[in-house]
Formats: structure tokens, C-alpha cells, sequence
């Protein structure tokens, strides 16, 4: 259901209590505006969230928004929408306080969660972050396995910005295992995917993978 289903699904409890005399509507129609709560909670952190990622500030803000969006969705029974609330929490934690430890019991059942509900976007988040969880422990091929899932799940949804920034990684990945060549063909292919889909930032994102990953001397005298 989406926001503004649940806007007016709780419209329609209101005026089937006043007008209709259902005192009962009212109990779902509390459960519905919880829904739209959480939706915005998770919406608003989200925003933050990208906030962060230009400013490097956190927001205090941002972490009580996921929490709040992820118990609203656990009381509502909504196992996609806590699965994706409790990703972004375990993201927070990752990639705001550097807090790995932190981060991974939010990613567990974050998974848990998007596997039940057959949420595949939320899954790809998941799997991507759980690789950087391993790339930090040095377990570099089970880091592949599942940035390799993650980018499978990102094509069978067309998320083609997140297969973009994928192939980023993994070829940051190849060349921590010693392929410099098969890291510079994975950024060349994540460049023409974030072309294609008019991913500006990963183009940006692409060009500085592919000086940092050049071979000693041919980035000199890049501005």
C-alpha cells in the first residue's frame, strides 16, 4: 500500500465513523496514518542520509527517523518496510560512525527481512554493505560473492545506477586481488551503464576509480 493509499484509506475510516457510526474504523484507521508515519520517517532519513553524503555532518536526526520507521513497520506486520528501515539504520552505523560491529546485526536482519517480503531492491542494498563488512575483514572472496548477488538482483530490477556503482567496487575489489586490467574493464563498464542511465554522479565516481586505479604514472598530470 502506498502513502497516499493509506491517506485515503484513513479518509474513508473517518467519514465511516463520523457519518456511518463504525467507532471501529478508527483502530484501522490509526494503524494506516502509522503506515504513512513510518513512510515519511524512512523518507525523511533518507534524506539525511544523502544530506551526510555531501556535507560529512551527521544529523542526530537521522538515525532516530530510521529507528522510528523501523518499529512503526514491525508493529504494523510490514516486513518489507522494516527490512528497509532496518537496512538504512545498519547503513548509518557503517557508513556515518564506522561502527561495522554495530552495522551488522541491523544488515542480518535486514536480510531476514527482504528475503521474507521478496524485496530484491532492499536485498541488493543489503548484500552490497555486507560485502563492505567482509572487504574490511580481509575475506575478499566471500566480498565478491555477494557484491557479485547484489548486482545480479540490481539488473533483475533494473536498478541500473546501483549495477553502476557495483562494478565500481568490485573493480576497486580485482585490484586489491592483484587484476589491475580486469579492474580498469569493470570501471569502463560501469561507466557506460551510469552513461546510459544519465548517472552523472557514478560517472564522476567512475573517473576518479579510474585514476586511482591506474598503473603507477599514467594518472600524472591529471588536474
Amino acid at each position: 500500500m502506498t502513502t497516499a493509499d493509506r491517506i485515503e484509506l484513513a479518509r474513508e475510516l473517518y467519514e465511516r465513523a463520523v457519518f456511518g457510526g463504525d467507532a471501529d474504523a478508527l483502530v484501522t484507521a490509526d494503524r494506516a496514518l502509522d503506515g504513512v508515519e513510518a513512510d515519511l520517517a524512512l523518507a525523511r532519513g533518507r534524506v539525511l542520509h544523502a544530506r551526510y553524503l555531501a556535507e560529512e555532518v551527521e544529523d542526530p536526526r537521522e538515525l532516530e527517523l530510521f529507528e522510528r520507521a523501523a518499529e512503526l513497520y514491525r508493529q504494523l506486520g510490514d516486513e518489507r518496510g522494516e527490512g528497509e528501515a532496518r537496512f538504512w539504520v545498519g547503513c548509518l552505523h557503517q557508513v556515518i560512525r564506522g561502527d561495522g560491529d554495530a552495522a551488522a546485526p541491523a544488515f542480518a536482519r535486514a536480510r531476514e527481512l527482504a528475503t521474507r517480503a521478496g524485496d530484491k531492491l532492499t536485498l541488493s542494498y543489503v548484500l552490497r554493505h555486507l560485502a563492505f563488512l567482509d572487504q574490511a575483514a580481509g575475506r575478499l572472496d566471500a566480498t565478491r560473492q555477494l557484491m557479485e548477488e547484489s548486482t545480479r538482483l540490481r539488473r533483475e530490477v533494473g536498478f541500473l545506477p546501483g549495477v553502476a556503482a557495483n562494478l565500481l567496487a568490485l573493480g576497486y575489489l580485482a585490484a586489491e586481488q592483484g587484476d589491475p586490467e580486469g579492474a580498469l574493464g569493470l570501471v569502463d563498464e560501469a561507466t557506460q551503464v551510469a552513461e546510459a542511465c544519465s548517472a552523472h554522479g557514478i560517472v564522476r565516481w567512475a573517473e576518479e576509480a579510474r585514476t586511482d586505479l591506474a598503473p603507477a604514472g599514467e594518472g600524472a598530470g591529471r588536474p
